[in-house]
Parts: structure tokens; sequence; C-alpha cells
């Protein structure tokens, strides 16, 4: 049984070393020979990397190593070419100063590799003389492989100054790429977003974009008709342990948790990462979840909560990706390209493809649901549990008096510096409560009357849901705050009845709750319910 090579990027060690290899050669002769210049957009620990050095190594001159795999067999004459190789990730970018600094230390690495010295003074002229150099002593055009290219921008998008910063620095960097193409035989770019505004998609505008592309939704991750393939032996020797709780079967439950992932819609892929994170330590876990989720998403979905609550059936098109700037950045096109939703199903639409949105599997639905809620209300991941396992028990008792009690306190835990005065926030963290719990909820459910707050349906219940948020000045009395309370109350009420929210459960047999909820703080919140009879149908 061959060894798992979790956390290993490096294609060498891993052929040399007996590892498993799931064999992507395949695209790499495809990609060495069709085109010149290409860019791949996927989530972090995707495999990018070891695609990228494996691309390196076909430019090696040893096709030995390649043995065995697809590339192997092929017509590719294995002819050594120089290659360039930057990893973003690895370059400290705390400003544009530090990030140019960095860029210049990295290239100087690769020239004293080299053995070469020459003249410079800014990265861009280092690239170019580096790139020069290196055609010249070998006569053999340069191969330039970028991985990572915005993790400078990334990292600082809670400043939004230095983000921009560290943007144009890159953008004059990798803008030197097009004027250098009598020397470069091959240049590939990953990343995990596409910034129109960044040089490299205005300067360098002849790179092929392959993260949608249909002929490579499957260039990183592990195709689900290969795990049996690679990982048969592996899945075998866990049968014995009895994991499997929703299937029947550990290979089932494997693609319950870290399958879904696709880029066509069609062709779906499993998260690398967490599969041998799996193997190797024997139990379901949120692995690739747990290695981080970015702080700049959080922050996001903190500044518009609304967002969150709006991920159910969401389409965006190719033109939306392309149009992306750092600016003014799409809450649910970051989600997208960091991997928390994926594509579902390709929608024809007579001109360009649209796309649906989903969440790719219950690792991540169930991890980032509850990531979400502690983050809204920071009151940890433990507290935030707690709160759900009570919510949950005081549904299913059907006392909504408990329920208030309890969202009350996980109100209160919202700190006054994180706190909204927006009822979309309010919405998203009720949202997410009930999401975690494992309860059908659907937010800005549209009917005939217009669109609800939310629907939550539990068992033979359904809760039609709607919130209201009035602003408090501080210091008002307990009667005025009553009186913005009833109000509050009243309309909700009004407008579930009013426009008939509740009528798509007529014959339902379901039992009917209406449910409006005003909030004018914190933990200052009410609650007004009405059973409401429907015929059983």
């Amino acid at each position: 049984m061959k060894k798992l090579p979790l956390g290993i990027q490096n294609f060498r060690e891993i052929v040399e070393g007996g590892y498993v290899y799931v064999d992507k050669t395949q695209y790499v002769y495809n990609l060495i020979n069709n085109a010149k210049y290409y860019f791949l957009s996927r989530p972090r620990r995707f495999g990018k990397s070891l695609l990228l050095d494996t691309i390196s190594e076909a430019f090696s001159g040893d096709k030995e190593l390649f043995k065995g795999l697809f590339i192997y067999d092929s017509d590719w004459g294995f002819e050594k070419h120089p290659v360039i190789r930057l990893d973003m990730s690895n370059i400290a970018n705390d400003s544009p100063d530090v990030l140019k600094d960095e860029l210049i230390s990295e290239l100087k690495i690769c020239a004293d590799e080299e053995g070469l010295n020459f003249d410079y003074n800014t990265p861009s002229s280092m690239f170019k003389n580096l790139i020069r150099k290196l055609y010249n002593k070998y006569n053999k055009k340069v191969v330039v492989l970028i991985d990572e290219y915005d993790k400078p921008i990334l990292d600082r998008l809670g400043n939004i100054k230095t983000a921009e910063a560290n943007r144009d620095v890159l953008g004059g960097f990798y803008g030197i790429l097009k004027s250098m193409d009598p020397y470069l035989r091959l240049t590939f770019i990953t990343g995990i977003t596409k910034f129109t505004k960044t040089s490299i998609f205005s300067d360098l505008n002849n790179l092929l974009d392959l993260t949608l592309t249909e002929e490579y939704s499957s260039i990183c991750g592990i195709a689900t008709e290969d795990l049996n393939t690679y990982f048969g032996e592996h899945i075998e020797n866990l049968a014995h342990l009895e994991m499997s709780k929703h299937y029947g079967s550990i290979h089932d439950e494997i693609l319950s948790w870290y399958d879904g992932y696709s880029w066509d819609g069609e062709r779906r892929v499993i998260n690398p990462f967490s599969l041998l994170s799996f193997f190797k330590q024997k139990r379901f876990a949120s692995y690739w979840f747990a290695s981080g989720t970015p702080k700049f998403l959080v922050d996001l979905i903190r500044e518009k909560p609304s967002a969150y609550t709006n991920l159910k059936s969401l389409e965006i098109t190719e033109l939306m990706l392309d149009l992306a700037t750092i600016e003014k950045i799409a809450v649910e096109l970051l989600l997208f390209q960091t991997g928390y939703l994926t594509v579902k199903e390709t929608l024809k639409t007579g001109g360009a493809p649209a796309y649906l949105l989903d969440m790719p599997n219950f690792e991540v639905k169930e991890a980032f649901d509850l990531h979400i809620l502690s983050a809204l209300t920071e009151s940890g991941d433990m507290q935030a549990r707690q709160a759900q396992t009570q919510i949950a028990g005081a549904l299913r008792s059907g006392d909504m008096q408990k329920v208030l009690e309890l969202l009350r306190g996980l109100f209160a835990s919202i700190p006054y510096e994180l706190h909204v005065n927006l009822e979309a926030y309010y919405h998203s963290v009720f949202f997410a409560v009930m999401n975690v719990l494992g309860f059908e909820i659907d937010a800005e459910v549209s009917v005939a009357g217009g669109r609800v707050d939310a629907v939550l349906e539990l068992e033979g219940r359904a809760y039609v849901i709607e919130f209201k948020y009035v602003k408090c000045e501080q210091g008002v009395s307990l009667e005025t705050k009553r009186e913005l309370f009833e109000k509050a109350l009243s309309d909700g009420m009004e407008q579930i009845k009013g426009r008939g929210y509740a009528k798509k459960y007529e014959g339902s047999g379901k039992e009917v709750y209406l449910a409006a909820f005003a909030f004018l703080g914190r933990d200052e919140i009410e609650m007004a319910v009405c059973g409401l009879q429907v015929a059983s149908g």
C-alpha cells in the first residue's frame, strides 16, 4: 500500500518516495503543447503547487521520473528548459516597499543558483534581466511558474490602501512578461482570485484562463472516479472500523464529506487535503476548513451579513469574475473562489453560460455555518455549539419562549465594536444558528405576496418568520422601549398575515407558526408567535 503524500507538494519526492500520485500528466501534456500563457484559479490546498512542480519537472529533462505516467509514453521530448519558479505565499508583503525587497531577494536567489550577476534597479528590471540571462545561458526559452500570485493582495485586504499599493507593485512586476514573449516557452500563473485592475490581466491580456474551462475542470483535486483507483486499499483498510454514519459504506461517506467540488457543473472532484488527512487520522472531520478560513472573508461577511443568507441558488457569470476589483469585492464571488461555494450546474442562457452555486459538501456546510455564527457573535465555537443544541431542544418541544431566552444570550455576546445596526445582521446570526443545527431553513423566500425573511421547517412544524430592527437611542425609558417593541412586532405579524406568507403551507399537513422577532439592540429582543390553522389537505 503506497504512502499518503499529506503536505508534500514536490513531485519528485512523491514519485521517488513511493507515495500515491494521482496522474495529472495528461493535463500537463495538453498544457505545454496547446498554448503559451495560462492562468488558473483554485482554492487553497487544492494541488496548485504540486501541479506547478509537475510542470517544472516536465521541463527538467528527466524522462524516467515520469515512468508509468501518461506523459512518459507520449511524444513529449522531455527537452530541458530553464525554469523560474516563484511562490508568492512565501514572500513578505507588509507594505509595497517590503514586497519590492522580497521580490528582489527571491529573484536574486534564482540568479545566484544559476551563477548569474547583472545590474537592476527594480523588481521588474531584475525579472527581465533574469529571463534574458537564462535564455542566453541555455539557448532555450524560459518557463515561468508563479504560484499564489494574489497572496500579497489578499493578505492586506483589511487595509485597502496597502492592498492597492501591493497590487500596483505586482502589476508592474507581472506586466513585463508580455514584453518577454520572444524569450518565454511557457508561463503558468495560479491564484485564488482574479482582480481585473491588477496588470496581470490588463497588460498581460493574452493569458488563457482555465478556471471554468470544461477540459481542465479536474486538473486539481481528485476526480470522483479516481477514488477507488488510487485509494482503494486505504478504504479497505478502514472497513473494519465501521465509520459510516449516514451512508452504507465508507466510500459513500467520504464522498458526502469531501466530494462535490466542480468547476463545470458535471465533473466532480474531492478535496485532496481533506481526503489525505482523513486517511491519516482515520476519522471524519473538517480538515480543510480547520486549516484556516481567510480573515478577509469573515470581515467582509461581517460588513455585509445579508450576503451570507442569500447563498442558495446563487447564480454568477464568468463576466462577474472578470469584473472583480479590490475596491468592490462581492462576498459571493469570494466564497466561490475560496472554495466555500462550488458550481452545481452550468446554465445555458443562449449567450455566455451562467453558473449555479451551492456549498460542495458536508465538511464545508457544517464547519462554515458554525464558524460564521462564532465570528458574527464572537461567542466562541464551544459556546455557539451549546446554544445550537439548546435551541434545537426548545424548537422540537415548541417552547418559543425558551428559544427567545437563548437568542438573547447569543446576541448579548456580540461585542459593541462588532454590532451592526442592521436587520440583516440579526437575520444572519439567526440563519447561522438554524443552519448549523441542520434545520431546513430558507432565507428571503419568494411567495406571491413578497419575500419572507425566513422559513424554518422542523419535523411536522413550519415557522414563517419576519425580522424587524428598530434603532433605539440610548437612555430611553422602558415604556418607550415597550412601545417600540409592540409596534415592531405588530408590523411584523401584520406583514406576514397581510401578504399571505403562510399560504404555501395550506394543505401541507404541517403545524404552522407565524413568528415576528423585534430587535432594539444586542440582547434586546422580543417575539410574537401565532399558531395558524391550515387545512390538512
